[in-house]
């Protein structure tokens, strides 16, 4: 067994096992709290930048499968858990956890007090880290999370996208160009399973060239990093309002709030896990939302006059939902297409179908 080290900016220190890949990992820590869904979580492109710590205590007692990978690869800074299950029993488990993420160099550690960790981030705020297993020199490791870049005015984007324009469900009805900004594939299956045809193309796409494409709709993902930094994402979505009918997921949704002149924020320590309730303004009714952000779109600044909110997170009162007044447009900071965790969202998709309409 090799040790490792997760030191934060901070100084605090939490000392564990490896159990996936040698070496060292830089990344703002983030706890998540889901019970289950890790292969999700770890191929999830919005991660990016980040070391997640899982709340749930067990991890990887079903391995991984070739199913449920959420994007070409794996794109967690790090992994941290309280206990790893060294035995994978399912019937589709291919390999262990500890083996996938060994394949794809991802540093993970387990025997952590996760739960004091949590705590730590919840009263601290998510904070700069590193996760070694090379140096066991605590100061050393300290001041290499202090000099680490964090991820505020950092695009990341460029950093997870697929490198050329693809096509998804080619025999679908309803013609929707997606922008990449780390497209999760859950998404992709969604709108599929609507009937709809889609292109994914990269964001340096422009909106001249998107509507060159003949669209019947514009869907915006999600993606990690600091939504200010992507200006050039927002103005293309700036020059398509009016023009197309829009569906914005989490960074999708903050770009669209920057793109009606709304600004954005960082949250203390995020909304990350399958277990958030949201309200729906117009019916009252709360849905169980998987969520994965750490900026937010404020409230106070969008224009009310076009702007209405239509979702609000119950845990913190923040912007989970908006639409256009007029236009056909619309977007929520939270994941309707689960992947992993509840699918009380799964509508939405309708719904921009019905605007496409």
């Amino acid at each position: 067994m090799t040790n490792a080290i997760l030191a934060l900016e901070d100084g605090r220190i939490f000392r564990g096992v490896s159990f996936g890949a040698s070496g060292e990992r830089l990344g703002e820590v983030v706890f998540n709290t889901a019970m289950a869904g890790y292969q999700e979580i770890i191929t999830d492109p919005s991660y990016k930048g980040q070391i997640v710590t899982m709340t749930y205590p067990l991890i990887g007692n079903y391995g991984v499968n070739d199913e449920d990978a959420e994007s070409y690869k794996p794109f967690v800074e790090g992994f941290v858990v309280k206990e790893y299950s060294k035995i994978a029993s399912n019937w589709r488990s291919k390999k262990t956890l500890g083996d996938y993420l060994k394949e794809h160099n991802i540093v993970a550690v387990e025997g952590i007090d996760t739960r004091a960790l949590t705590l730590h981030i919840r009263q601290a705020g998510e904070l700069k880290a590193v996760l070694s297993t090379t140096e066991t020199d605590e100061k050393k490791l300290v001041e290499k999370a202090k000099a680490s870049l964090g991820l505020i005015g950092r695009d990341l984007v460029k950093e997870v996208i697929h490198p050329k324009k693809f096509e998804w469900n080619p025999k679908g009805k309803y013609r929707v160009v997606a922008i990449d900004c780390g497209i999760k594939y859950n998404q992709l299956k969604e709108l599929a399973k609507n009937n709809c045809r889609i292109t994914v193309v990269p964001p340096s796409t422009t909106s001249k060239e998107i509507l060159q494409m003949n669209p019947d709709g514009l869907f915006l993902s999600n993606g990690p990093g600091d939504p200010s930094a992507l200006q050039h994402i927002v103005k293309t979505a700036q020059e398509l309002i009016g023009k197309l009918p829009i569906f914005g997921i989490c960074l999708g949704h903050q770009m669209l709030g920057q793109a009606f002149g709304g600004k954005t924020f960082k949250l203390k320590f995020g909304h990350h896990g399958g277990n958030h309730p949201v309200m729906d303004l117009k019916t009252r009714k709360v849905a169980i939302t998987v969520q994965n952000h750490g900026f937010c779109v404020d409230i106070d600044t969008l224009n009310k006059k076009e702007i209405e909110i239509t979702h609000i997170n119950l845990n913190d009162q923040t912007l989970e939902g908006m639409r256009h007044k007029k236009l056909p447009i619309f977007s929520v900071q939270y994941h309707p297409e689960a992947a992993p965790g509840p699918r009380d969202a799964e509508y939405l998709f309708g719904k921009f179908v019905d605007l496409m309409k």
